[in-house]
Formats: C-alpha cells, sequence, structure tokens
C-alpha cells in the first residue's frame, strides 16, 4: 500500500478560516503536520465533515484508490470491492496545478497547490516530501479524524 499513498501524515488544526467566513458549508483550515513540518491550508465542506481548532487528523494523498495501485478509471462503481477509502472519513478528488520550489539548502521550502472541484489546498514545507509530485496529476485527499 504504500506505493498508493505518496503523502500522510497528523496534522492539528491552528486557525478556522483566518480571513473570515466567505461559505455557509466551507471552512478553510489552517494546520500543521506532527512529523513532516508541513503547513497546509485547506477547503473543508463542514456540513459534512465538522471541524474545530485543536482538533487532529490523518491527512494522505494518494493517485488511485484501488488497493492493488491500478490507475483509478474516472468512475466509482459502488461494489462490494475494498478501496483506500474504506479507512478514511472524508475524501476529495482533485488535480496538482501548481508546484514550485524556493530557497536552497537547508531554507528550502517546496509549495503544491491543489483544486479539489474548487476547493483548494496549499501545502508548504520541506521539498522532499513532494518532490515526487507533478504538474497536472491527479490527486485523491483522504482525511480520517484521530
Amino acid at each position: 500500500m504504500s506505493n498508493i499513498i505518496m503523502f500522510e501524515d497528523i496534522f492539528v488544526i491552528d486557525k478556522l478560516d483566518p480571513d473570515g467566513k466567505k461559505f455557509d458549508k466551507v471552512s478553510r483550515i489552517e494546520a500543521n503536520s506532527q512529523n513532516c513540518g508541513m503547513f497546509m491550508q485547506l477547503d473543508v465542506n463542514t456540513e459534512i465533515f465538522p471541524m474545530a481548532v485543536g482538533d487532529k487528523f490523518t491527512m494522505a494523498l494518494a493517485h488511485t484508490l484501488n488497493l492493488d495501485g491500478t490507475p483509478d478509471t474516472g468512475y466509482f462503481t459502488q461494489g462490494g470491492r475494498k478501496t483506500l477509502a474504506d479507512k478514511y472519513e472524508y475524501i476529495m478528488h482533485g488535480k496538482l496545478y501548481k508546484i514550485s520550489e524556493e530557497g536552497s539548502g537547508r531554507k528550502a521550502k517546496a509549495e503544491m497547490l491543489v483544486s479539489y472541484g474548487g476547493l483548494l489546498m496549499f501545502l508548504k514545507g520541506d521539498p522532499s516530501h513532494v518532490s515526487h509530485f507533478e504538474l497536472d496529476q491527479r490527486l485523491f485527499l483522504l482525511m480520517r479524524k484521530l
């Protein structure tokens, strides 16, 4: 399964809607990861997945939900087969539309921007954690509260 999940860490929410509430059903969270030192801003549909400051959750990025690693077909069929989604509570599918790196040496930082149908994710931190991602790559974001 390690070849399916491209990034995974535990995050703690520091701020909720730091720039004010813009939409009724969506909140922007700011969170920091516990193990990789990553910073994330993420738009979450809080009507179906409520979040609050101090919440801890696991966040993973994967290229497919198929446990055997086969590429996603783009179609969801509700069958009896197990998928990566069975282990998480909140899932979004989107596209990586910007990836960049700034600085050098120990001060280098990488940034990724992913759009999940208009809900955005900004992930920033050590370039080694995002070096294997590619522009225009399709990604699943998977979350589970701890």
